[in-house]
């Protein structure tokens, strides 16, 4: 028999920097010997406001390891990982509210998923692989400075994601962009039959039907022709689209299958991240990326939301490598179990190749496993350094107090700044708190739109027709802050401009909702739109 006990203790009287804090142990008893099965402790700045009463602000989490009863005190101070790091407030706050109101489902929950980054095994092993696979990308000091000297608020963006994602901005190579998921279908399976050596595809949604029938039939026929082909999904993305044994139908006809985190609820700790990737690459040489998973719903085979609007890029050149390094660090470290890959530079082949574009490009991934928001800084810093204009299509719009601050203050300088959400949800619940932010934005100046179409999926931006962004990072919570996501930052290309023709057709079929939510909401909505706001985070 198992016994649970939640233990808390909480520690006052300390100061740090002059402020004070506390601690907060909590753990769980297992078993005849009362063995210490998960602990940790928090700290924070704590604030009187009152008898009895207290602010608490926690800055940072921390797992103890296993041990005795008697081994606890020592095993807290002497060996700890640190397992969460300091996030936006507004995620913090709707945590310490549940917690203080039902205090222990609240902490549960928040053991489970809100510290947000899984085990530290699991940390450990993506560290494990990127530290293999990251050495193996390029400096491009020469083309990091041509960025900066040729377009100096560009370079500092993509100065940014080199420091902090480790991700270099390439030349030599030609994007196209898709204004239809379609068309990106298209030239993905005309790609995909002329491949030789490998086929890479990672995808946070795959449905076994028409769309996939079609991609699979390529697949299968380079797999008789001798080329290796991999394929990677998300268990939880796939509810709905798959049977359990697709991965047994797909080692069957000879395609490497594999599954991130499968779908185990009450018993995974990291089922709070899911990979929201979306790549596809071709012997090294052509890669594919953007807002569309492998579902026919995103091909308008089906209009289960009306007409679906979702966007893609095709990468042909020297920035195909860092895609290919993308699928490769979740491939090999999914999984402990899994037979991994010892040499990598068997798909980082270097190869003759003029590209006709003289852009820089500039793909990144973005992980919950450290304490770099990636995504959100890339956003906020297209906004900040936007001087004429700056816009934005996303099916979601859940943002952080930082990133409405930057939204607001841009339009307060006289920077255009538009966001396109989509008109018909496929989430209500999720809309209506989407919604709840239009007031706050369009207040101070920001101009939004609905697509009455149907639903855009697409998450794009795009400012000064000098650069922009396509990939899979939702402007949402989930996107920013718990799931592995993916982009491609982009300047002085064609496919820039492709963008912001794109969003300017698709402004003509929206509606403007911009003066509807800047004044006449009732009181009733205004209250119903604050508490959805207050718990936003935790969606």
């Amino acid at each position: 028999m198992m016994c649970f006990t939640i233990i808390l203790q909480v520690q006052f009287g300390r100061r740090k920097e002059g402020v004070e804090f506390y601690e907060i142990y909590y753990g769980r008893r297992q078993g005849k010997d009362k063995e210490w099965s998960h602990q940790a402790c928090f700290f924070g700045d704590m604030y009187p406001a009152g008898s009895n009463i207290y602010y608490f602000n926690v800055y940072k989490t921390q797992q103890i390891c296993r041990g005795s009863q008697s081994s606890h005190e020592s095993c807290g101070r002497d060996r700890y990982f640190e397992y969460a790091s300091p996030v936006t407030s507004t995620i913090k706050v709707p945590w310490i509210l549940l917690i203080l109101m039902f205090p222990i489902m609240g902490l549960g929950l928040y053991l489970l998923v809100g510290l947000n980054g899984g085990t530290e095994k699991m940390r450990r092993r993506y560290q494990k692989i990127d530290e293999q696979l990251l050495p193996l990308l390029p400096e491009n000091r020469k083309i990091q400075e041509k960025l900066q000297q040729k377009i100096p608020k560009a370079g500092n963006i993509s100065s940014y994601i080199h420091r902090n994602a480790a991700y270099p901005v390439y030349q030599n190579t030609d994007v196209t962009y898709f204004d239809e998921a379609a068309k990106g279908l298209e030239a993905q399976l005309q790609d995909l039959a002329k491949a030789e050596q490998f086929i890479f595809m990672e995808y946070h949604a795959i449905e076994d039907a028409e769309a996939w029938h079609r991609i699979q039939q390529v697949l299968e026929d380079r797999v008789k022709a001798g080329v290796e082909v991999r394929v990677f999904y998300d268990d939880m993305g796939s509810i709905g689209f798959i049977n359990t044994d697709f991965t047994k139908k797909m080692e069957a006809v000879g395609i490497r299958c594999r599954v991130f985190n499968p779908f185990m609820p009450g018993l995974n700790l990291f089922l709070n991240n899911r990979d929201h990737r979306k790549i596809t690459v071709i012997d090294g040489k052509v890669g594919f990326t953007g807002g569309y998973n492998l579902a026919n719903e995103y091909f308008n085979l089906t209009h289960p939301y009306g007409q679906w609007k979702d966007t893609g890029i095709r990468l042909e050149g020297d920035a195909v490598r860092s895609l290919t390094v993308i699928f490769l660090e979740m491939w090999n470290a999914v999984s402990d179990k899994d037979e991994n890959d010892t040499d990598f530079e068997q798909f980082l082949p270097k190869y003759p190749y003029e590209a006709q574009q003289t852009g820089f490009i500039q793909p990144y991934a973005d992980s919950p496993l450290d304490n770099e928001q990636v995504g959100e800084e890339v956003y906020i810093s297209m906004v900040n350094k936007a001087e004429k204009y700056c816009w934005f299509m996303t099916p979601y719009l859940i943002i952080t107090d930082e990133m409405t601050h930057a939204l607001t203050l841009a339009a307060k300088r006289g920077v255009d700044v538009r966001i396109i959400t989509p008109g018909i949800p496929d989430k209500k619940q999720i809309y209506n708190i989407t919604r709840s932010f239009y007031h706050g934005l369009v207040k101070d100046g920001v101009r939004v739109y609905e697509w009455t179409p149907g639903f855009c999926h697409a998450k794009m931006s795009v400012a000064d027709d000098c650069m922009a962004t396509c990939g899979t990072i939702n402007l949402d919570y989930r996107s920013l802050y718990h799931h592995f996501e993916n982009g491609c930052f982009m300047t002085d290309c064609d496919a820039v401009l492709d963008i912001r023709n794109d969003l300017e057709a698709t402004m003509k079929e929206c509606r403007e909702v911009t003066e509807k939510y800047r004044v006449g909401r009732s009181a009733y909505l205004r209250l119903g739109q604050l508490f959805m706001r207050l718990f936003a985070g935790l969606l």
